[in-house]
């Protein structure tokens, strides 16, 4: 059978880089096996789904290289496919009308009574729950209400659906059964009979669960009266997620579902709605959440986390591609920067980590920054230009110069917002970082060394080689271990205590340039 996977967001605002992982891991395992990539768009929250929001994520997908292999599947097309759904749950019994607030009635999927244990279902056996007193145990077609007792002896209200509650027993506090619910489970699914009990003390029940393989989590479970009946029509006629979002995948042939763990419980509940429609569940995927250092999910408050902020800050799409890939997956082995054809390969679900993931910005840039070494040089230029267009120094930059800059920063450049740092090839007056001063040029025999190396360079052709050679012999005869002397050289002349190699941004500079800093730095910076 052909695999199809989907990716279906609700394109209600910027992209978050999660939910654009998970996009990419649907693409990866398409490619992989062969399958199709589909795209859904889960446009039915109609305000906040506007025609620029969606055209803003599918300019994502584009940017990222995320080609898709049907025609977009738009959800707010659909919603008469939802109703028609909802009206033969209700036909068959699956699902019943209830109201809810003040709008009319709501369509509530019913969790079965009776499930084929073959289909998702694990007894468990029989459990004993202690009640509050002070809370009746309220029954009928709508579920079971009661109230835990917490270990402050306070009641815990809960609501539940029916089906958690076969073989259900409540006693009063003398240990007398005073109501047993099966004899009478026909009449209350019917909504026949409504039953208020007074006073209970505890309760017995035989205790089943859902459960699924789910092929990055392993086997995962979920106590039946631990769920609710879902709502999937609300109260204005308008389809709920959980309806809107199985139909689809039936109508679109989904064989897999890879999304963000954040979905599991929904899961739980989908698997019914699937076996209600008459259709196989697909195979299930839960992918970990990115987190931050702390642990906690990545947000904007840890730095950009939307894929627009990244595209402005000048990352390369196939470096964020290759960077998300990495959160969660492994390819096996150390390798960190891939080909995207190689990744698509080597791609699979078992080798997704069920661990959160943590993003570590460096690393990121780190490895954008290897994409950016291997651009063509046109393109790299391209791209320096358009990040300092609204720099004050660069409508002044001699375009050749600025090439010459660009060829020499390239393979030390990991965003393209770094050119706006690049000021020191083209101002007359640099930004000196106070700290890297300080802890450079304020020290003995600086200045010294400075003032003589200005002297040297004065009177020699400024090329990179014979730039270096003077460099060498002024440190000799300071009496300056070789190289020491090279930071303060850097500071001196561009403010900054990082950048290219010194004797080639020295020789790019230029001698008048030089020396004129060399002669402010020994006149106002070194300490003397």
């Amino acid at each position: 059978m052909e695999t199809r996977v989907r990716f279906a967001p609700s394109p209600t605002g910027q992209v978050h880089i999660g939910n654009i992982r998970a996009a990419i891991f649907n693409w990866l395992y398409a490619r992989h096996c062969g399958g199709k990539f589909l795209l859904r768009i889960e446009d039915t929250d109609r305000e906040r789904s506007s025609p620029e929001a969606i055209e803003q994520f599918l300019h994502v997908m584009q940017w990222l290289g995320l080609d898709w292999d049907e025609e977009p599947l738009y959800q707010s097309t659909r919603v008469d496919a939802h109703t028609r759904a909802a009206e033969r749950l209700l036909d068959q019994g699956s699902a019943y009308r209830h109201a809810k607030g003040e709008g009319g009635e709501a369509v509530i999927f019913r969790i079965p009574w009776e499930s084929d244990p073959k289909r998702n279902i694990r007894d468990v056996g029989e459990v004993s729950v202690a009640l509050h007193p002070e809370v009746a145990v309220r029954i009928d077609a709508t579920g079971i209400s009661f109230a835990h007792v917490s270990k402050k002896g306070k009641a815990v209200p809960q609501d539940a659906a029916l089906a958690g509650f076969q073989k259900l027993i409540v006693y009063n506090d003398a240990g007398q059964c005073i109501y047993e619910m099966e004899p009478q489970i026909a009449d209350i699914l019917s909504g026949q009979r409504r039953v208020e009990l007074d006073k209970p003390a505890r309760m017995t029940f035989f205790r089943r669960e859902v459960v699924f393989i789910d092929l990055v989590k392993g086997e995962l479970a979920k106590p039946l009266d631990s769920l609710r009946d879902p709502v999937i029509i609300r109260s204005d006629g308008s389809p709920v997620f959980h309806l809107a979002n199985v139909c689809d995948d039936i109508t679109q042939g989904i064989t897999h579902i890879v999304r963000g763990d954040d979905h599991v419980e929904n899961t739980y509940r989908h698997l019914f709605l699937f076996q209600a429609l008459n259709h196989e569940p697909p195979a299930y995927a839960h992918l970990p959440m990115i987190v931050n250092a702390a642990g906690k999910p990545y947000s904007k408050r840890d730095g950009d986390a939307y894929v627009g902020e990244f595209r402005e800050k000048g990352y390369l799409p196939e470096g964020l591609f290759n960077y998300l890939t990495l959160l969660g997956w492994s390819p096996g082995d150390n390798r960190e920067k891939l080909p995207r054809d190689t990744i698509a390969d080597l791609f699979s679900l078992d080798r997704i980590g069920s661990a959160p993931a943590q993003l570590d910005i460096n690393k990121l840039l780190d490895l954008n920054g290897q994409y950016m070494a291997e651009l063509p040089p046109p393109t790299f230029l391209q791209g320096c230009r358009d990040a300092v267009r609204g720099e004050s120094w660069a409508g002044q930059a001699d375009s050749d110069y600025f090439e010459r800059a660009a060829s020499l920063m390239q393979s030390r450049t990991k965003l393209f917002t770094q050119a706006t740092d690049w000021d020191y090839f083209f101002v007359d007056e640099l930004r000196y970082d106070e700290k890297a001063v300080r802890k450079s040029l304020q020290k003995p025999g600086v200045v010294g060394g400075l003032a003589q190396l200005r002297q040297r360079l004065s009177g020699i052709e400024f090329d990179e080689a014979t730039v270096e050679a003077t460099i060498h012999e002024t440190t000799a005869a300071c009496a300056i271990l070789q190289g020491k002397l090279n930071l303060p050289i850097r500071v001196a002349v561009t403010g900054i205590n990082v950048g290219a190699g010194l004797y080639e941004i020295l020789a790019l500079l230029g001698k008048d340039r030089v020396l004129r800093r060399l002669d402010h730095a020994v006149s106002r910076l070194c300490e003397v």
